[in-house]
């Protein structure tokens, strides 16, 4: 009689698997064991990659090479206060701080050089265009004064004379200390004049925006190094901002300028400044060419040679093709 497996209550042998289920078992394994990596990498504050193809993010962490990571700015160094606190003695003098006694404490009057040169580079306080040390004094002086200086001038004069070897009381230069006096003071005029009355309010809204140039303007000046003449052309052009100045008043702003004791690289500077201070222009332009006869009479001596000088304000400075438009036009830029 046959026997029943069945009826004995004896289990029955586990079926062989599949190729594909026993894969199956081993993906899932690695998988619930990638998530239990990845849930341990949360847990422990890592951000890193989930598996090996998937790039770390270089934003969030510094790079895992030291030689990545940025360099650490130096730290500054602090300054140590120092302490300037003193023990008095018992013995030391102690001076009161009273209104009686501080007359007698005021420090005494420095002796510091002071500036002649006005903040502004064309007007001064009181209307004067850069006025020198004895410019105010020789303005508002009288005619007692006046005759005082210009005695001082002549004894000068003078004495320079017998300094060079010269006999003063001959004929021929019996009157030189005068002439010379008289012919210094109208060579400095310039100091005592004023930008704002020489241009005397001859300024006009004509809606110009066009390049307008006053050229070869002579200009006539005394070089404050060796008290001798420089002389020369200057060429003044501006571009207006719809307002316009009288063509007269620019020589007239160069003459003022001219009539000082000059460097010319300062006055070629002052005449543009100028301009630009009065007529409030786009822009404005100088060019001065000169012959010094400090280096002509003297020094090097060289007759032929010229020196020339620029100074570009506004537009003039910023683009390019204005400026050798104007060049081109006073013939320089040849």
């Amino acid at each position: 009689m046959a026997r029943s497996d069945t009826a004995s209550g004896s289990e029955s042998p586990a079926p062989t698997p599949v190729n594909g289920e026993r894969n199956g078992s081993k993906k899932n394994k690695t998988r619930n064991g990638s998530k239990k990596h990845a849930r341990d990498n949360e847990t422990n504050g890592s951000i890193g990659p989930s598996h090996p193809g998937e790039r770390r993010s270089s934003v969030s962490k510094p790079a895992r090479d030291f030689r990545d990571m940025p360099e650490a700015p130096p730290p500054k160094k602090k300054k140590r206060k120092t302490s300037t606190t003193t023990t008095k003695p018992d013995n030391a003098l102690v001076i009161p701080t009273t209104k009686d006694t501080l007359p007698a404490l005021q420090p005494e009057e420095s002796t510091e050089q002071v500036s002649t040169r006005s903040p502004s580079p064309v007007i001064d306080f009181d209307g004067l265009s850069r006025p020198s040390l004895g410019t105010r004094k020789r303005l508002e002086e009288d005619d007692a004064q006046k005759e005082i200086r210009l005695n001082r001038i002549k004894d000068a004069v003078r004495t320079l004379l017998e300094c060079v070897g010269e006999d003063p009381d001959r004929e021929g230069l019996l009157a030189t200390p005068d002439r010379y006096a008289k012919a210094m003071l109208y060579f400095t005029k310039g100091y005592q004049e004023n930008v704002r009355d020489i241009v005397n309010g001859a300024i006009f809204q004509e809606g110009h925006n066009e390049m307008v140039i006053v050229k070869d303007i002579e200009v006539f000046s005394m070089c404050e190094h060796h008290l001798v003449p420089f002389t020369g052309k200057m060429h003044i052009g501006y571009i207006p901002s719809n307002a316009v100045i009288g063509i007269s008043k620019l020589p007239r702003i160069a003459e003022m300028f001219a009539r000082r004791l000059q460097v010319q690289e300062r006055l070629t500077k002052e005449v543009a400044n100028a301009v630009m201070e009065v007529l409030k222009p786009q822009g404005v332009a100088v060019v001065m060419e000169s012959s010094h006869l400090c280096m002509v009479m003297r020094g090097v001596q060289k007759t032929t040679s010229t020196t020339i000088t620029s100074c570009v304000i506004g537009c003039f400075e910023r683009k390019e093709k204005t400026r050798n438009e104007f060049l081109s036009l006073i013939g320089v830029n040849r």
